[in-house]
């Protein structure tokens, strides 16, 4: 994927757990994981808000283009 999340990095400067996450943004933990892993293929932007906004990041803290475009078929 041409997008790499780097949501983990992010929470452990935080001193945050996903599940603490998870409950100030309303997000279910398993669609954090699969956010997380980055196989996630979208996210809202209200999501991102979120996400921002209790991390106290930007989006490009968040998520980084790697250079590469994106595969058609990834499986």
């Amino acid at each position: 994927m041409a997008i790499k999340v780097h949501l983990e990095e992010i929470l452990k400067q935080r001193n945050m757990t996903s599940k603490e996450l998870c409950g100030l943004i309303g997000i279910t933990e398993a669609n954090l994981s699969i956010l997380r892993s980055g196989k996630a293929k979208g996210i809202r932007f209200g999501t991102i808000n979120k996400i921002c906004y209790h991390l106290q990041c930007d989006v490009g803290d968040i998520l980084k283009f790697d250079g590469n475009p994106e595969e058609e078929d990834e499986n």
